[in-house]
């Protein structure tokens, strides 16, 4: 079997722009806590924007939402990042600076290891989460597919 990897997309509908000051600590925060996933253990990988850093310029579903996009080594490295970090911080306080969303807004997926997911692929994932429910193809870390799940298919 190939090695696998874990990619997670997260989306968001900010409630201002980016330059507004009701995200202004959002914005400070980016570089440090995106600092800390590019050194977390397991990290491998995560969207930016072509000469930024981060990716808030990316945006799907008619341009209002944002992308959060990665992949990491196992479930591990990514749980660890962001429920055992300094990032669990600013998740919790996620409804200062976004709406709150009625569907699902965090997908999970197995990829080959050095397969890059694409925004569309990860979308299109999250689309898949949304219509027919987790499966192996899309899931979250409630209904959690381990990799020997791809196996069988």
């Amino acid at each position: 079997m190939p090695i696998l990897h874990l990619a997670q997309l997260n989306v968001a509908r900010p409630r201002a722009a980016m330059d507004h000051e009701q995200m202004a600590e959002f914005a400070a925060g980016l570089n440090p806590v995106n600092s800390l996933a590019d050194s977390a253990p397991g990290f491998v990988w995560r969207l930016t924007d072509e000469g930024s850093d981060d990716a808030t310029s990316t945006r799907v579903y008619g341009g209002e939402i944002m992308v959060n996009l990665s992949v990491w080594e196992s479930r591990e490295a990514v749980w660890n990042f962001v429920y055992k970090s300094p990032h669990f911080e600013y998740l919790q306080r996620r409804r200062e600076w976004f709406h709150r969303m009625a569907e699902a807004y965090h997908v999970l997926w197995w990829v080959p290891a050095g397969q890059l997911p694409t925004v569309e692929e990860a979308t299109g994932r999250l689309d898949l989460l949304r219509a027919k429910g987790p499966t192996a193809d899309a899931f979250t870390f409630r209904q959690f597919f381990e990799p020997q799940s791809l196996a069988a298919r």
